[in-house]
Order: C-alpha cells, then structure tokens, then sequence
C-alpha cells in the first residue's frame, strides 16, 4: 500500500512522448497486484486458463507491456525478494484483509450481486509462487529483462535509478521517494488506455517542502509504513511541521512515545537498503514461437491477440545503445 503521503506531494501530470527512449525500472509486485485486481470477469472471477490457472497477470504483462513498448519505452521489470521483518505485521494484515475480502466475494456472488463480488474480488488478489515464476517466464520468452532484488523490489528499482541503469521507478507507491530514487512515474502500468501519467522528481519534492530526505524518512515513519504502523494522529501535514520544527527523536520523547522497534533500524531500511547490485540487463528480441506455445497451447491465450502484441514488442531496439543515447543529451 505504501506510506500515504498524499496530502503533501504534488505529481506533475506528463505526456508518454517525455517518456519515449527512456528506460523505467518497473516495480514488478504493485504491477502484478494491478493486473490480479483489474483483470477480472464481471462477477470477479480471475481469468484463467482451462486447467484453472490464473492468467490475469500473464494478459496485464503481455498488453500493457507491450503497449509501453509501442511507446518507445524500454522497461526493466524488479521482482521483490526476502521481505524484512519488520513487514511481518503488515503481511499478516493484507493476509487477513484478503481472506476476508474472498469470503465476501463469494457471499456476493451467491446473492448474484455482481458489483458487490466485483469490489470484494478486487481485494482478494494474492500472490503465489506460480504467479512469480510464470511471470519470469513470460518476461524472458518477450526479451524484456527482469533484475531479482534482495529485499524491497522498489529499493532494487530505485538503486537502478540512482546508478544510471534507469531512468526512473514506476510504481503506484511514494515509498520509492524514501529509498531515493530521483525520478518516478505513477500510472504506467495501472490503465489500460496509458493515460494520466504522473511524475515526481525527488530534488523537487525535498525543496519544495523544504526539507531532506532523511527528513522525508521521519515523516513517514511517524505517519506509518509497511514496517511501522506510525503514531496516532499524526498524518503527512502534522510529520512535516514536527521535522521541520524538531525532530522524531525530541517528539516521541516528549509525548512519551515507544517504539516496538529500533528506530535507527527502521531509518536504514530505506536509507541504505540490502542491494543487489550483480546485475545483467539486457533486451533481446521476443520469441514468437515460445510465446504462442507459453501463452496460446498452455494458457488458451487467442493466438490473433498474441501475435498482435507481438508486432509491437518488435518495435523495441534490441541494438543496445549507450544510456546517453536513451537518456538523450
């Protein structure tokens, strides 16, 4: 979900032209929940093939890829690794938020209330080994590179992005702003017509709140992340007049506030986050063979639509060239 910092960030709406030859670092879990909650049926049910696999994930990564291609982007796709401790709370909450959700989806559909079922269905979306590797798969038989991080995918992402490697991040969540990355895009991979594209430059956002990143860190801490739940009744408006004047420190002591884990502990998370940073990108050319056979004879996929998106991955320039090239000068 990400920290909700909403109230004091102010994207800049872009056109997909200012994105054309730039590569993006695309958070790969915000994109495959998007594809797992949008692509459904109208009662809710996931797409899936005969043998009752999911394919919603498999249809999102194909078409809006594909899409982004035809745009003239070139997209790196950044899977989570080992998640942190600290997230062992805010896991077993979104646990307990899907289960829920999927009983209430089912109770819906019973009642043949198909908007109910939708709402709920839409909340039940879970991730699985099978949607990883299956995914992967799909992304290797596209020739679109993917980078496995060691902890946090939008850490990975925003790293690629501080080391040249990208562009910018995308990804629906502000928390890439706490691990640094200087540029990111929301909306990429969320709608299907690619439109209300959203920009956030780090440098911009730290001076026109006037404050550091390390700064930025501690408002969200006490408006709570996914490894804090964040004090009561302090929101995104209230941390930054609190940094601004003080500090988290002097605050907590003050009110008499205990934190249930090490505070030093939470900063690093996002200030010097676990990297991978043995890495290989590269783009190849999609294998038309392999995806008719993956997604078609497998996956039931049509075989029109496939080799129509298969016309626009061929757009993508597998001649690599320099990132100055792709950067523009």
């Amino acid at each position: 979900m990400g920290v909700k910092f909403k109230d004091i960030i102010e994207p800049e709406i872009i056109n997909f032209k200012d994105l054309n030859g730039r590569i993006i670092a695309i958070d790969a879990a915000n994109s495959l929940y998007q594809f797992l909650s949008s692509i459904r049926q109208a009662d809710g049910t996931p797409l899936m093939d005969k043998n009752g696999n999911i394919t919603s994930h498999l249809s999102g990564i194909l078409y809006r890829t594909s899409n982004i291609v035809e745009k003239g982007i070139k997209p790196i796709y950044v899977f989570d690794g080992e998640p942190s401790e600290y997230k062992e709370n805010t896991i077993n909450e979104r646990r307990e938020i899907r289960q829920d959700a999927e009983k209430k989806w089912k109770e819906a559909l019973k009642k043949g209330d198909e908007q109910t079922a939708m709402k709920f269905a839409k909340r039940s979306s879970r991730m699985s080994p099978y949607i990883l590797e299956s995914a992967k798969e799909l992304l290797e038989i596209m020739g679109i590179p993917y980078v496995q991080s060691f902890g946090e995918g939008e850490a990975q992402a925003s790293y690629m992005v501080l080391n040249g490697d990208a562009w910018a991040v995308a990804s629906q969540d502000y928390d890439c702003l706490l691990f640094g990355a200087k540029k990111i895009i929301r909306n990429l991979t969320i709608s299907g017509n690619l439109s209300d594209l959203e920009y956030l430059e780090l440098d911009n956002v730290l001076n026109r709140l006037e404050i550091t990143r390390e700064q930025l860190v501690d408002i969200a801490i006490m408006v709570g992340t996914d490894f804090n739940p964040g004090i009561k009744g302090v929101g995104a408006k209230t941390g930054l007049k609190i940094v601004k004047n003080s500090s988290i420190e002097k605050y907590i002591k003050e009110k008499g506030i205990t934190f249930d884990v090490n505070l030093e502990e939470l900063k690093n998370i996002f200030l010097n986050p676990n990297i991978n940073k043995n890495y290989n990108i590269k783009w190849k050319s999609v294998d038309k063979t392999k995806i008719v056979d993956f997604l078609c004879e497998k996956h039931d996929f049509s075989e029109e639509r496939v080799l129509s998106a298969v016309k626009k991955m061929e757009k993508l320039n597998t001649t690599q060239k320099s990132l100055e090239d792709w950067f523009g000068k």
